[in-house]
């Protein structure tokens, strides 16, 4: 069996699990620290690996700038927005609901990078997955709460800010980025990220990090889980030109989320968090009908 027609759903089933990493490494370290220690253990990792497995090296710098330049947004902006955003209280079910606007977003710039007309079937998929969104979201913005801005809304926004990242970032590299050694580009990736996340782990968090065994093990499980196993798959998709049935899965992605945030957090499946689900799922799964290059995040 080959690694191509199981790929896609491996990769949707570990990324569904960064959201519920993320949860508790916020209980446990400063999310820009946690990242800035998990980023320098990948690219490590991946400097070995390509070490061992004899990967090559960019011979040009423009393309070690490109390789670090989309790391930047793919990993440093993105993550570094998500995880804030889940420390500072969004419930990891709700970033899992938002984190649909990333094929959204790259649907509705299709038509601008790359001249692909949506279809009316599309257009009212991308209709369906912003209202979904809106109904999910909106008891987080209608409760007392959302008299403290901060608490409410912000973290909210910096959510939506993660996700246009991530959006902005894979279609720069499916467009830079479709030769060299994949090894070497995460590599290179992981250098941009630690670019975003060194200096705000240093001003804002003091590198804080309790070095319990819950967050030993929430960090390992984003070294070896996600930032190899996942990110290697994620790459490897792109350039296997699979990206599209990885699509065809991410509307699995918010309902995976809120389920494994209720089971281990406690978090409530509410209705308007099922509802906006469900109107999300069939949204996206109507958006990437015929969307072919959407890479869920």
């Amino acid at each position: 069996m080959s690694l191509d027609k199981f790929a896609p759903a491996i990769f949707v089933v570990l990324w569904s699990t960064g959201w519920i990493v993320a949860k508790y490494a916020s209980l446990h370290s400063g999310p820009f620290t946690f990242l800035m220690i998990r980023y320098s253990l990948s690219a490590l990792a991946f400097v070995l690996l390509c070490s061992v497995t004899g990967a090559r090296w960019p011979r040009d710098w423009s393309s070690v700038f490109r390789a670090v330049y989309s790391g930047i947004f793919l990993h440093g902006i993105y993550l570094g927005g998500l995880w804030w955003a889940i420390a500072e209280g969004v419930p990891a079910g709700m970033a899992g609901i938002i984190a649909a606007l990333q094929p959204l977003m790259t649907a509705m710039a299709a038509p601008f990078l790359v001249g692909e007309r949506l279809q009316p079937v599309q257009r009212l998929g991308l209709l369906l997955g912003f209202i979904g969104i809106a109904i999910a979201i909106s008891p987080k913005l209608l409760t007392p709460e959302t008299a403290n801005l901060w608490q409410a809304v912000v973290p909210l926004a910096v959510n939506l800010l993660a996700m246009a990242s991530v959006t902005y970032g894979t279609l720069y590299q499916k467009r830079y980025l479709q030769t060299g050694d994949l090894r070497t580009i995460a590599t290179l990736q992981y250098v941009g990220a630690l670019i975003v996340t060194v200096p705000l782990a240093f001003i804002f968090e003091g590198l804080h990090f309790d070095g319990t065994q819950t967050a030993i093990l929430s960090l390992l499980w984003s070294v070896f889980g996600l930032s190899m196993g996942g990110v290697g798959l994620l790459l490897y998709l792109i350039r296997r030109g699979q990206v599209s049935r990885a699509a065809s899965l991410i509307y699995l992605m918010p309902p995976a989320v809120a389920i494994e945030a209720a089971i281990a957090f406690g978090e409530p499946l509410t209705l308007p968090i099922i509802i906006g689900t469900a109107v999300v799922v069939i949204g996206v799964y109507l958006t990437n009908r015929r969307t072919a290059d959407v890479v869920p995040e």
